[in-house]
């Protein structure tokens, strides 16, 4: 039965141009698959605490790439393990932030509605949940969550429902969950690259 098809594998793209990026994009520079994607950035940012070099930061970032936000900021220590962005970290504009506090309250004066992410009191379930386009998503630190500074800055706190023992869901796969909420909630469809010529000097 061929109802399924995956005419691209193997695909001889994937081997002589190994980066994990749609088959539009293979051979293209970094900088031009950077500007290619600005010109679809959607309007909400994702803030990542890092004040312990979370492994999850990578994993946020790639799933950031994934629904194109319009930037990452790091929050605390600035390093980390960027094995898991597969790459993705250079088509992003990723940005550090020591505290959260200065850039929470910046990024609310351009109206942006800041969200935090986690399984806490009062949080309201994600399931429902009606989402501003200019919205800041804050991921707390692996294992403690989101932090008191960071919380008191929220408009909103929402939480992943879940039905399992676990306490919760780790940071990197969470992101994905409410970026894709967010996503399903309030844009449109992905649009298909067809057409976003290569630059001509590639």
């Amino acid at each position: 039965m061929d109802r399924f098809r995956n005419p691209s594998y193997p695909a001889r793209a994937a081997f002589d141009d190994p980066r994990n990026v749609i088959d539009h994009f293979k051979y293209w520079r970094h900088d031009a698959i950077r500007a290619a994607l600005d010109t679809r950035r959607n309007p909400f940012v994702v803030v990542l605490e890092n004040f312990a070099h979370d492994f999850n930061i990578s994993t946020a970032i790639r799933n950031a790439n994934a629904f194109l936000a319009r930037e990452v900021w790091i929050v605390g220590r600035r390093r980390y393990d960027r094995r898991g962005a597969m790459g993705t970290h250079r088509y992003q504009h990723v940005h550090h932030a020591p505290e959260p506090g200065e850039l929470l309250t910046r990024l609310r004066g351009e109206g942006m509605r800041i969200v935090a992410v986690d399984n806490i009191e009062g949080a309201r379930s994600l399931v429902g949940y009606e989402w501003h386009r200019d919205t800041v998503m804050v991921f707390g630190q692996e294992s403690i969550g989101v932090s008191p500074e960071s919380l008191a800055l929220a408009d909103d706190a929402v939480y992943i429902p879940q039905y399992g023992s676990t306490r919760s869901i780790n940071v990197g796969s969470a992101s994905a969950i409410a970026m894709f909420g967010y996503a399903s909630a309030v844009l449109d469809p992905p649009a298909p690259w067809d057409g976003v010529g290569q630059p001509a000097d590639q």
